[in-house]
């Protein structure tokens, strides 16, 4: 099949998404997220040939997010399809780096070193189901951290970071395995080699994970990165916020206003940068085999090998995909 056809979602194998801040006009950070407004994003998911995603949760203080994770969870068990579709979370923050830049689109007032303390209490309002961890190693304590993190069985990876070699030595070796949306993150300007996104891209180590929507990385960017790095070491991911399968318009993430303009562009309200993006799984895939001249066989492949990792099932139960939205 050549890879500039048009492809409905429905053609392509049912796809993961490990980080997914919003959905379908949907934010999931907000602390008012209703039964009906999370079944109205994973519908929209389904409707991308979407089966399964960690719901990501960004930077906020420890008490907020515990509350927001066991609202996930009771709504979860409220509704079989919700639960189907939400096979864990991403915790993106607030262990990040503070400095400009570095943070992104995220509130620098709650980030601080890393507590393991905090990640129990996180853990257990999320019902054991925090499966991925992101973090900036330069914080004190951040090596004990992650190999604790690491031996409970959650994956942790490095991002919104300026860490030197030295750090992310101490990070690999501590149980560290990805670097989180590489190449974003960072100011703007940096300097030209020793920089943080050539550190990380180095380190066969680690699995870089990477956004495909032609504007995070440009497709040129995107090629180098994906040939940097062993077979088989590149996840991608659509960092999608409450914008994706959703008209252009306003939405939030978090604290934050942001607006998708009709160029498909999430950004923060009289801000520059990103705010998440407004790409959708399905439409991930068809710029994966566009941009890394593939076939689309061979980027689903690709997007797939993300729940080969994370050890998702991608066999939906029939009944919740014959299942019509409410």
């Amino acid at each position: 099949m050549a890879n500039n056809q048009v492809v409905s979602a429905s053609q392509l194998r049912p796809l993961f998404d490990f980080q997914v801040n919003g959905f379908g006009g949907v934010d999931f950070q907000r602390d008012d997220l209703t039964a009906e407004r999370l079944r109205q994003a994973v519908d929209a998911l389904r409707r991308h040939g979407t089966v399964r995603i960690f719901a990501t949760l960004i930077t906020d203080e420890i008490e907020r997010l515990c509350a927001r994770l066991d609202r996930f969870e009771r709504l979860c068990e409220a509704d079989a399809v919700v639960h189907d579709m939400i096979a864990g979370y991403h915790l993106e923050g607030p262990w990040l780096s503070p400095e400009p830049g570095f943070r992104g689109a995220h509130p620098p007032g709650p980030m601080h070193a890393p507590l393991f303390d905090e990640f129990e209490r996180l853990q257990a309002a999320a019902r054991g189901r925090i499966r991925l961890v992101t973090l900036a190693p330069e914080w004190p304590g951040s090596d004990a951290f992650i190999r604790r993190v690491c031996s409970s069985g959650v994956h942790v990876s490095l991002g919104h970071t300026d860490a030197n070699d030295g750090q992310i030595d101490a990070a690999i070796a501590a149980g560290a395995r990805f670097c989180t949306h590489l190449g974003n993150g960072t100011p703007l300007l940096l300097p030209r080699h020793n920089n943080v996104v050539q550190r990380l891209l180095a380190r066969d180590e680690l699995i870089a994970c990477l956004i495909p929507d032609g504007l995070h990385l440009p497709p040129f960017v995107l090629r180098n990165f994906f040939r940097a790095k062993p077979d088989g070491n590149v996840l991608f991911t659509t960092d999608a916020m409450a914008g994706a399968g959703a008209p252009p318009g306003r939405y939030t993430l978090g604290e934050l206003d942001a607006e998708v303009s009709s160029d498909g562009v999430a950004r923060p309200v009289g801000g520059t940068g990103f705010a998440g993006s407004a790409l959708t799984p399905d439409e991930g895939v068809r710029r994966v085999a566009r941009y890394l001249s593939l076939t689309l066989e061979e980027a689903a492949a690709g997007w797939a090998r993300s729940a080969e990792i994370f050890g998702i099932n991608l066999t939906a139960n029939p009944a919740i995909l014959s299942h019509t939205s409410r």
